[in-house]
């Protein structure tokens, strides 16, 4: 559940109410029974690491589709017609 912070628009009683996002905003101040509004502030949401922002190192050409490998596989007609290797003679 979300936590929200309200005001007080005449006395300034501060406070933060814990709510389902489906509850109706509060109203009525709970000390003097004025209006209150909510208060908005920053998320405290770090972004780290790389990807997150335009200025990251990006290269200027987009890189290729990925292509698997081509291998190419000896023919068996080549691996008989192949010449043996030379006998090693002792000295």
């Amino acid at each position: 559940m979300p936590t929200y912070e309200y005001c007080c628009a005449t006395c300034g009683y501060d406070f933060e109410a814990r709510q389902k996002f489906q509850d109706e905003p509060l109203t009525v101040c709970p000390k003097c029974g004025s209006a209150l509004h909510k208060v908005f502030s920053s998320v405290g949401v770090v972004f780290k690491g790389s990807g997150f922002y335009s200025t990251d190192n990006h290269s200027s050409a987009k890189p290729a589709a990925h292509q698997p490998e081509k291998t190419e596989k000896a023919s068996p007609a080549a691996s008989e017609t192949a010449a043996p290797a030379p006998a090693k003679t002792s000295s």
